[in-house]
């Protein structure tokens, strides 16, 4: 892999940023140059936190950078953050959605206001909120949240992300159908106390990620009950689909906070490929209802889309042609990755506008 060189509208303070936990790049912005350095991996492990810090070293040295900020994640137990912290340079602490859609902005050189569509897995919150499916009014190095997916449970915390079938366990429980978590899903082990576990909000954060609502779907259509690897399950469902379907009454906002649940209890009586096609045409319906109902109270029509569950075609296409066909101006990442790999460029981006406001 390679670095990827993305031109700025114009030049701009020196920066760098450390990047996600998950697929972590570094950015440095010198003049009108974002430099994004190929993936280093999961910080997770000595060896690639190693590398982390060989890869930091090697951008400041050769570029001769000198950052006015260092950006890092919200999340304070990255190690990421503690090496920002620990630097000569003052630390920017930037919120894990509002980087995804700041490197949107940034590809295509805007700073005034966008509405933001974040989709993706996790990333941490203001009050260590789980978020994952965010509508966002992002104005440069600031940002709004507006919106958001009504939240579940995630039994079991991170274990949810690799076991679909505890996130329909969460549905069927937000549905008061507990009885029937141990009849579907008595071979997995502890499935006949969840639906107690979730009552009590016993290790069950909520949570308004996409990515966890997507394995809900997976849950309750039996794909991938327990997952090999985060997004497997999701992936294995976009495959299904043929011709989405929109279910009619399949979705709710009230005050920004987009529900499907109509939609998730649909599933239950359907087979894995109908289901698959109900699911994403509701979702793509739902949330094209959602950033419309956003653009026509703030009356800003460019919408930039950023986050893992952009990976899915079926969604990427269908908001992008729906908001387009709409009158609003869909954005999405164009060299950077919609994922994580991403987030560096918009935490640089978030720190460069920062510091030039601070001149």
């Amino acid at each position: 892999m390679t670095s990827i060189a993305i031109t700025l509208p114009h030049r701009l303070p020196e920066t760098l940023a450390v990047g996600a936990f998950l697929k972590n790049t570094l950015c440095a912005i010198q003049g009108n140059l974002a430099l994004i350095t190929p993936a280093i991996g999961n910080l997770d492990s000595s060896e690639t936190i190693a590398t982390f810090e060989r890869a930091a070293a090697e951008l400041i040295r050769t570029l001769g950078l000198k950052p006015a900020l260092i950006a890092h994640d919200l999340h304070p137990d990255f190690y990421s953050t503690r090496w920002a912290e620990g630097q000569s340079s003052p630390a920017l602490a930037v919120q894990h959605h509002h980087a995804h859609i700041a490197a949107v902005a940034a590809e295509h050189g805007l700073e005034e206001t966008v509405i933001g569509l974040a989709l993706d897995g996790f990333g941490l919150g203001p009050g260590n909120q789980s978020w994952g499916g965010e509508l966002l009014l992002v104005d440069g190095p600031d940002y709004r949240r507006i919106g958001h997916l009504a939240p579940l449970a995630q039994p079991g915390g991170d274990l949810a992300s690799r076991q679909p079938w505890r996130m329909a366990a969460a549905v069927l429980h937000r549905l008061g159908r507990d009885g029937e978590i141990a009849g579907r899903y008595g071979a997995q082990p502890g499935a006949a106390m969840l639906g107690h576990i979730i009552g009590r909000n016993l290790n069950s954060p909520p949570t308004s990620s996409a990515g966890r609502l997507f394995d809900a779907a997976c849950g309750l259509l039996g794909v991938h009950l327990v997952a090999d690897f985060e997004g497997q399950a999701p992936m294995a469902l976009e495959a299904m689909v043929r011709r989405p379907r929109v279910l009619k009454d399949g979705w709710s906002i009230d005050e920004g906070v987009l529900d499907l649940l109509p939609t998730m209890e649909a599933l239950l009586d359907r087979d894995a490929a109908d289901g698959a096609d109900l699911f994403h045409g509701t979702l793509v319906a739902a949330m094209l209802d959602w950033v419309c109902q956003a653009a026509e109270a703030t009356g800003i029509r460019k919408v930039a889309m950023g986050g893992g569950c952009f990976f899915n075609k079926v969604l990427r296409q269908g908001l992008e042609d729906g908001l387009a066909e709409r009158g609003l101006i869909p954005l999405l990442p164009k060299a950077a990755s919609p994922g994580d790999p991403g987030v560096s460029l918009g935490q640089a981006w978030v720190a460069a506008l920062e510091a030039g406001r601070a001149r």
